[in-house]
């Protein structure tokens, strides 16, 4: 069986905008057909990225190679095998959507013989034909998103990179494009750049997370998941003085953050049941240790259970930070 072979390689990409490193370089791969979930805080450097390997400004250092071909040297031949949808996709409200994918298709130098073609296919495979005749500037932020991937699909690119293309669709747009996406991408290698971290675990086989311009983890959705087993929730129903419960979890080994709920209903505002959420970067003595630490409180306690991290609940520990 042939190997597959990386459509997207980075290696040791760093970018600076005047004393702050946007990237401090990183490197990472993306394999044919593979479909990569970018994920990072806001400022982390995704976009810094994602514009790099579309060509639309340099690195100060390191390798970017795509389908081949060296971004800095060759950026042509690159821009050839990328379909591009950016944040907040530029449109022409005034041209309606056939007339745009067909402006849009002269300036890519797609053949005249084949241009109609691929405005069709184009328009198929994004569920545009129904509004093809419709000015741009009428259509929902949705059926625009659409209108973006169109116009990023009509060069038949191996690669797609797509930069936070659910921000601001309702959920029923979310989950139709979400449904496009995975149809594109069969025969594409995809980087998804998002915060919808369920659309992760849907969509993505694999996952790069960025903080702060440097990759703090990197591997197959599941793999992540896997490799942080150790990372583990305790949820804990106990009674007693909040803010001394949640201190004394706090003070326990391996602890790296506690969730406290509020009152269960019906109990008082302080010294009646709270549900906490106690998160552990490794599980050595996690139940055991809360058990003991309401113990020794002299607290009550009614219920002591482990919850399954979810991927949101992985990426929050890795980069840090909270919602």
């Amino acid at each position: 069986m042939a190997e597959t072979r990386n459509l997207i390689e980075v290696d040791g990409l760093a970018k600076s905008y005047g004393p702050v490193k946007a990237l401090k370089g990183i490197s990472f791969s993306v394999g044919e057909g593979e479909v990569l979930g970018f994920l990072g805080p806001n400022g982390a450097g995704k976009s810094t990225t994602l514009r790099i390997l579309a060509g639309f400004m340099p690195g100060d250092s390191g390798r970017v190679n795509v389908n081949g071909f060296d971004v800095g040297s060759e950026s042509l031949a690159v821009r050839s095998s990328i379909g591009y949808l950016p944040e907040g996709v530029p449109l022409y409200p005034d041209m309606r959507v056939r007339e745009y994918l067909k402006f849009r298709s002269r300036l890519k130098g797609i053949p005249m013989s084949r241009r109609k073609s691929r405005i069709e296919k184009s328009l198929e495979e994004t569920r545009t034909g129904d509004v093809s005749g419709r000015m741009i500037g009428t259509l929902s932020r949705g059926y625009r998103q659409r209108v973006g991937l169109a116009d990023a699909l009509l060069g038949e690119p191996p690669v797609l990179i797509l930069d936070e293309p659910t921000v601001g669709l309702d959920p029923e747009q979310v989950i139709q494009f979400r449904s496009m996406l995975r149809e594109v991408g069969r025969n594409r290698t995809v980087i998804l750049s998002t915060h919808i971290l369920s659309e992760v675990e849907l969509v993505c086989s694999s996952v790069v997370i960025i903080s702060s311009g440097e990759i703090v983890a990197s591997d197959t959705v599941s793999e992540l998941k896997d490799s942080l087993g150790t990372r583990v929730c305790v949820v804990a129903d106990v009674a007693g003085p909040a803010q001394e419960v949640k201190k004394s979890f706090e003070g326990l080994k391996g602890v790296s953050r506690v969730e406290q709920g509020e009152p269960a209903t019906g109990e008082a505002a302080d010294g009646g049941y709270r549900s906490y959420r106690v998160f552990f970067s490794n599980s050595d003595m996690d139940a055991e240790s809360v058990f003991e630490a309401v113990k020794r409180g002299g607290w009550k306690l009614r219920q002591l259970e482990h919850e399954k991290l979810s991927l949101e609940e992985v990426f929050l520990g890795i980069v840090g930070r909270k919602e």
